[in-house]
């Protein structure tokens, strides 16, 4: 797998090296979480559900773990991601945020986090 790396505004970057292996998997899964539900014009079902399901929840444990799986599905979905080994995420003042460890096809494990924040 090789991915084109992001720069920090979370543009695609050119004429730099891609990303490949399990790096590119971080990338892909960061990428993944960013495509937001209705954005992409070609399919509108794709994307997290982030304004649809998430920020506006009032952060009730049901509702987290409601939360917690859409967001799993996503990082499961990514290619060459194996399976999610840790996962721990939070819920506080309109903010969601979430951190997980997940092994790749590569056999290598990768860090990855996130918050979403509504306003």
């Amino acid at each position: 797998m090789k991915y084109r790396p992001l720069d920090n505004t979370g543009d695609y970057t050119m004429g730099r090296p891609y990303l490949v292996d399990a790096i590119a998997v971080g990338q892909a899964i960061k990428t993944r979480l960013l495509l937001l539900q209705g954005e992409w014009w070609e399919q509108q079902d794709d994307g997290l559900p982030l304004f649809q399901n998430i920020l506006g929840t009032t952060g009730n444990p049901r509702e987290l773990q409601q939360v917690d799986l859409l967001v799993q599905e996503r990082i499961l979905g990514t290619p060459n991601v194996s399976r999610i080994l840790e996962f721990q995420s939070s819920y506080e003042s309109r903010t969601y945020s979430f951190r997980c460890i997940v092994e790749t096809s590569f056999g290598t494990t990768v860090p990855v986090s996130d918050t979403f924040q509504g306003r």
